[in-house]
């Protein structure tokens, strides 16, 4: 696969840049976890991503997403190394997950690391300057990025940390023990429920179980409970995802 197939996928042109490129992405594909309830396999490989991602119209999680798009970007010509984070717990007043509990992907820009990331569901819509200690305003909050311990960084939104990030370059292949975990284990959040989300024009838009929430960037909210026909027309006409039946959980 070239990649045109994926820009086709989500609306945008080779040259774009960076920060289209990762606004259009997305809005174009849901971060989700349906496979892990379907079940199905998750290889963290480029030829499975894409084919799940591209091919089948379908999205993933963050291992997955920030995966295929690291793709994209490097047959774009970019420079990308692929890093780990850990979660933070209530703003990290209650700690951090492990290491590996999360992927993002920081891509140099002519000297400047610049911190991508659309495999976290609401997250940054334009790149972070991971080099810059002042508030970088967002659509979807303002960033700011703080220097932790041993070299690490912490992510803020909005005053409360995100995530810790080691920008210390890993392989994909380093996340398949985490990928793993998220997908079979009984206290990992993915395996208690289903959640499919992507970025609009003006908010996001979510399914969590049977929970269909609308939010704006004006702070607006509406949630709605749907029953599992309207539930699979979501997953069709809002995410693009045709299913048989909504996946059991548990």
């Amino acid at each position: 696969m070239d990649a045109t197939d994926y820009l086709a996928r989500i609306g945008a042109a080779a040259d774009d840049p960076l920060d289209t490129l990762t606004e259009r992405h997305m809005i174009a594909i849901p971060f989700e976890n349906l496979s892990v309830h379907l079940p199905e396999p998750i290889e963290l490989d480029d030829d499975a991503l894409l084919e799940k991602i591209v091919d089948r119209h379908r999205g993933g999680f963050c291992f997955e997403l920030n995966g295929a798009f690291a793709w994209l970007l490097r047959e774009l010509g970019y420079d990308v190394t692929l890093c780990s984070a850990r979660v933070a717990r209530n703003g990290g007043d209650d700690g951090y997950g492990p290491p590996g509990d999360h992927m993002a992907l920081v891509v140099d820009v002519r000297g400047a690391r610049l911190l991508v990331d659309v495999g976290f569901g609401r997250f940054a819509a334009r790149a972070v300057d991971l080099d810059r200690r002042d508030g970088q305003p967002d659509r979807t909050g303002t960033y700011a990025v703080r220097d932790a311990p041993d070299g690490e960084l912490d992510v803020v939104c909005d005053d409360k940390v995100v995530y810790r990030l080691d920008p210390r370059a890993r392989l994909l292949t380093d996340f398949a023990p985490l990928s793993w975990w998220h997908s079979t284990s009984p206290e990992s959040p993915f395996a208690l429920g289903l959640t499919c989300s992507r970025l609009t024009p003006a908010g996001r838009v979510t399914l969590a179980g049977d929970r269909h929430i609308v939010t704006g960037d004006d702070g607006s909210r509406e949630e709605h409970t749907v029953s599992e026909d309207e539930q699979l027309a979501i997953y069709r006409d809002v995410f693009g995802i045709v299913l048989g039946a909504v996946p059991t959980v548990g």
